[in-house]
């Protein structure tokens, strides 16, 4: 499996952007390799992003491990205060 961060270079939320800041310059900073999937380039990211978050309205960033979903924000940051993010993270 590979860890997904699905994301939005097309946004006009800066807490979207911060958002997505961190949880890329986490995972760089610990060496956890990722694959960045731009939901505004593709509407059928977008969708695949929807579908494995169980959530129609779901916004960037969202998380997976493979067809796994992992969380999104809150959940990413909860794991890191808990230090449990490899769990989180299913790695």
């Amino acid at each position: 499996m590979s860890l997904k961060v699905f994301f939005t270079s097309v946004s006009s939320s800066v807490q979207i952007k911060k958002n997505q800041d961190r949880i890329f310059s986490v995972l760089e900073s610990k060496k956890i390799p990722f694959k960045a999937v731009d939901i505004s380039q593709k509407a059928e990211d977008k969708d695949l992003m929807r579908k494995i978050a169980k959530n129609p309205t779901a916004l960037p960033p969202q998380i997976c491990n493979g067809d796994v979903y992992c969380g999104d924000i809150d959940a990413f940051e909860n794991a890191i205060e808990a230090e449990q993010l490899e769990a989180f993270l299913k790695l």
